[in-house]
Parts: C-alpha cells; structure tokens; sequence
C-alpha cells in the first residue's frame, strides 16, 4: 500500500471512528441520563460545559506536548486505545451497580448523573488527546493549501456518516433498558481500541512534524496567547472568532436534539427519517470541499450559513407553530434536518480548513488549543446554557415510575437562528473590509 492510499485510509478511519465515538457522548450520553437518570436540561448543560471545559485543557496540553515530541503518531495511537477503554468503563454506570455500591438508601438517579459526568471528563481527557490534539495536528502536518479543502471534506462529512451509523446501530436496541446501553458501551469501546491498535500499522508522521524551535514546555502552551503571535495571525483569530458564533449555534440545540425527535414529536421512527437526510448531507460536503478549495473562505461560507438558516426556520416553524400532522409534518422536518446538517457539516469543512490554512507550519499542536476553544470550550459552556435557559419552563411528561423530564421545544431553533445571522452580518463586514483592503493594496 502506498504512502497516499495509507494516508487516506487512516483519515477515513480514524475520522470516522473518532466522531462515532463523539456521537455516542455528544448525543447519546444525553438520551442516557434522560432515560436511565431522569436528568434534566441542566444537568445535560452541565455535562456538555463539563466536558468541554475538559476538552479544552487536554488539547491545550497535550497539542503543545506533541509539538515538543514532534510524533503525532504515539499520542493517537495509544489515546484511542485509552479513549477505547474509558467508554467501555460507562458499561458498569447503571442503578443497580450504583445502588449496590453506595447503599439501597442513596439517591442511585442522582449519583448516577454525577458519576456520569465525571466519568464524561475522564473519557473526554483520553478522547482530546487521541482526535483533538493529535489527529487534528496530524491531518495539518500532513495536508496543504492545494488539498486541504478535499480533506477537510471527508473530514467533516465524518460527523454525519458517524450520526448514521450510530443511528443505524442503536435502532437495535431498546434504548429504555439498562442491558442496552452495556452492550452499546462495550461495542463502541471495543472498535476504538481496536482502531487505535491499527494505527500503529496505518498511521506516519509527517518529515517535518517535529520540534520547530527551542521553547519550553510551558512557553509552547502559551504561545498561541502572546500579543504578538496574534497581531502576526490577525487573520487566524478573526476566523477562530467566526467559529465560536458557529459553535454556539449548532450548541444551543444539538444536546436537546434526539429528545426533542424522540419525546415531544413523537417520532419513534425518527431514525428513518433522518438516514436520508444524513446520507445526502455527507455526499454534499464531500463534493463542496472541491469549492472550497477553488474559492476560498470567504466565498465559500456563504451557502453553509444560508442553509443552517433554512434549516432553523424549518424546525422553528414547523410543527411547534404552524401546526402539521402525519406525512408533512415529517416531510418538513425531514427538510429542515437537511438543510441544517448541509449547514452545520459544510460549515465545519470551510472553518476547518480555512484554520489550517492560516495555522503557521509545523506548529499545528500549540494552535490546537486555540482551535478547541473556539470549536468545543465557548460553543459548548454558552450554547447548552442558552438551550437550558430557552427551555427553562418547558412542558414535563410524568415517566411509568412517577418521575417527570422536560420536554424540548423548538425555541431553541430560532435561539441558534439568532446566532447565525450574527454570524452572517459579521462574516458581511468581514468580506466588506477584506475587500476594501485588496482594493486599497492595488497600484
């Protein structure tokens, strides 16, 4: 197998692997301690601000760790095999596990959130430092400007076929038994570690993916924070700034998504339904990262922010305010799904290689912590907190056992459509001033 065919198949792999694995926490550990806890909307914000405040100082670390070694490689492998591991631990979270080990007396529901969190943190260190910090660093070492937007397409279609999959796999389990969320965990934890162990097989370092200068540990981690560094980067942290607005609009509402499918419209097929929508957004933003590369960033933002628009208006409006039932309630849904995902997934692959771009070479892991602020640490503390306070008096159903759970309702979509048309007329004025700067540049 030769050097490209290698490279590619451990993009595919790792990037796919990487992102089923976040899927499981981003929107499953979600349903989890819904269904098995009875958490509430704030008790779900909390996790995701938890795990992303744990996100952002692994790769911080660990990004400027890898830069000082200068071998992506070992931090991948071995983090996906430890990554692998920390998810087959959440087998064991279950009441009667945790009824058995503090006592028939204790509050097992409420412990249980508690001991998923935290174990969220633990799986969240080992998972930034496999994907977040090493992986990310590696594609950066290892693409350029010429087929940056290519990757970064496969890239970030990956979160969609990873959605698909999960979704495609967990319609075999009923999700409201203890029995199913073991083997969920055993089976997700397994293929990670196992995709670790192949790394060492598939996965070389770039030649140049190596110590580039004399800092100190503690000087790499804060190198990407200097004055300087971001005067020379203008440009960088203008984009990383864009895509903490994207961020926080895909946040407000994905941590509530699949209950919002699942409980308040009662669509127990929904999985049917968005397999398509999937599909068809993955083949979308495979095909646009030849665009990007032929037209640029700002060019190529356009059409994901209109359509995450779209999409939002959708959702927003149907069926919540403009009243629909049956076939063309799921019909409108259906489209409002697919536009949203073409924004959110395209969207992903114009930021992200617009950010490797302006990464200066052979420093893409100190620049990895400020790309995980930007993409998890600010999106994922203010957007779960807008979603809980939009939801804040939501309808509760009353559960078989006497419990209640709020209900999500699709507030939260025209909450992340007011985000993204910020975004919007920033992005505007952004394209604005460019402009008149190359105008002003010309002789």
């Amino acid at each position: 197998m030769n050097n490209k065919r290698k490279f590619t198949l451990a993009l595919i792999i790792f990037s796919l692997t990487g992102q089923i694995a976040w899927v499981v926490e981003n929107m499953y550990f979600n349903v989890f301690i819904y269904k098995m806890f009875r958490a509430s909307a704030s008790d779900i914000s909390l996790m995701v601000q938890a795990s992303a405040v744990a996100a952002t100082l692994t790769t911080i670390l660990i990004g400027a760790l890898s830069d000082r070694v200068g071998k992506r490689k070992l931090f991948m492998c071995w983090g996906y095999i430890a990554w692998g591991v920390s998810i087959l631990a959440f087998a064991f979270v279950r009441i009667d596990v945790i009824a058995s080990v503090f006592g028939a007396a204790a509050n097992a529901a409420a412990v249980g959130v508690s001991v998923v969190i935290v174990l969220d943190c633990v799986m969240t260190f080992f998972g930034s430092t496999a994907n977040d910090a090493a992986y990310n660093a590696w594609l950066t070492d290892r693409t350029d400007e010429t087929n940056r937007g290519r990757a970064e397409g496969i890239n970030s279609m990956m979160p969609l076929i990873a959605i698909l999959a999960v979704f495609g796999g967990f319609m075999g389990f009923d999700l409201d038994l203890p029995e199913s969320w073991t083997k969920i965990y055993v089976i997700i934890g397994a293929v990670v570690l196992l995709v670790g162990l192949s790394g060492f097989f598939l996965v070389e370092d770039a030649p140049l993916a190596k110590k580039p200068d004399e800092l100190g540990y503690l000087a790499t981690i804060l190198y990407g924070f200097r004055v300087g560094v971001i005067r020379r980067n203008r440009g960088l942290y203008a984009v990383l700034g864009f895509f903490v607005l994207f961020g926080i609009a895909i946040q407000i509402f994905m941590p509530y998504l699949i209950i919002y499918y699942e409980q308040t419209l009662r669509m127990s097929d929904y999985v049917l339904i968005m397999a398509p929508a999937i599909i068809l957004a993955a083949v979308f933003t495979a095909v646009y990262g030849k665009y990007i590369d032929r037209r640029g960033f700002l060019a190529s933002s356009v059409w994901p922010i209109a359509l995450l628009a779209a999409g939002f208006i959708l959702l927003f409006l149907f069926p919540a305010i403009v009243p629909v039932t049956g076939f063309a309630m799921k019909a409108l849904v259906f489209a409002g799904s697919l536009f949203m995902m073409m924004g959110d997934l395209s969207g992903m692959a114009v930021f992200g290689a617009e950010i490797r771009n302006r990464t200066p070479e052979h420093m893409a892991g100190r620049f990895q912590g400020l790309r995980i602020i930007a993409q998890v640490l600010i999106p994922g503390v203010v957007g779960p907190a807008i979603g809980a306070a939009v939801l804040k008096n939501a309808d509760r159903i009353v559960n078989s056992d006497g419990t209640t759970s709020f209900l999500p309702n699709s507030r939260i979509f025209l909450a992340a459509l007011f985000v993204t048309v910020i975004l919007a007329a920033l992005l505007f004025a952004y394209g604005q001033r460019a402009g008149r700067e190359r105008s002003a540049d010309r002789p």
